[in-house]
């Protein structure tokens, strides 16, 4: 079973990492069928970049900034001081935040990009959340997310959404995961206004839910937002995105629930290659 050192924070067990890799292994394959190519995207994001994306209108209540400590506050520190201190004057802002989602950063390292062609890559990234509250590997402070993102015509993104919920309904099926395919309620950057009740009207967002209520993977249609907010252009128009998300340490939960034991998971993972 993983060890928690804190709520929301983990170590898995070596049982637990064979299964995550085996996971990963299938999702990569899964962004190569998409034609992704691999990227390492950015562990933080700069907050004036977030602001632009909408994201303190949204999910300010996710954020995680980063910041350094002030020379008073590392003196007390390293004198062991039993009360730490606290206020207003204890940390210097780093002007940064850590992602909530992996497709941020990837979709930040296109801004001003005129595409001829689409783009399609794909990431792993370590994420991390600020929730009101932590369950097991279904709900973590810091996580793992793998995205294949899609960037360029309208009709593009469609094709690349549709080919990856067959794709992920079909390794949800060869693992014997039970999946429902929904909408989601909290598509990443819409707020309120006309956005809204469009999504209401058009959903953005659909989550692959397991058969206990977590939601393991989700496809996300970003209209042209991001093209329009951060210049990215297909042709002679503000480019159209879309991408692919996986849970990694909620795929570990989904398959030991399904399977019981992480070698009776594993055995299900080894025989499920596409």
């Amino acid at each position: 079973m993983p060890a928690f050192v804190a709520p929301g924070i983990t170590v898995l067990e070596s049982e637990e990492v064979a299964l995550f890799d085996a996971l990963e292994a299938r999702f990569r394959e899964i962004a190569v069928a998409l034609g992704a190519r691999p990227v390492a995207g950015p562990a933080l994001l700069p907050v004036e970049d977030l602001a632009r994306l909408d994201f303190f209108r949204n999910f300010p209540h996710l954020a995680l900034p980063v910041a350094t400590l002030t020379d008073e506050t590392c003196q007390v520190l390293a004198r062991g001081e039993e009360t730490a201190p606290s206020g207003e004057h204890t940390l210097i802002p780093a002007g940064n935040y850590l992602p909530t989602a992996t497709c941020y950063g990837l979709l930040l390292s296109l801004g001003g990009c005129r595409l001829e062609t689409p783009e399609v890559i794909t990431s792993i990234g370590r994420c991390y959340r600020n929730e009101g509250h932590y369950d097991g590997l279904r709900r973590l402070r810091s996580f793992h997310m793998r995205e294949a993102l899609y960037v360029g015509s309208r009709e593009g993104v469609v094709d690349h959404l549709t080919r990856s919920t067959e794709l992920v309904l079909g390794l949800a099926d060869r693992l014997g995961i039970k999946v429902r395919h929904e909408p989601a309620t909290d598509p990443f950057y819409l707020g309120s206004g006309s956005r809204a009740f469009l999504n209401q009207m058009d959903p953005v967002k659909f989550e692959f839910v397991s058969d206990d209520g977590t939601a393991i993977a989700s496809v996300n249609r970003h209209r042209n937002f991001f093209g329009e907010r951060l210049g990215i252009s297909f042709g002679d128009e503000d480019a159209y995105s879309g991408c692919l998300a996986f849970g990694v340490e909620r795929w570990v939960h989904a398959v030991l629930q399904a399977h019981g034991d992480p070698q009776r998971a594993l055995a299900a993972l080894n025989e499920s290659v596409a």
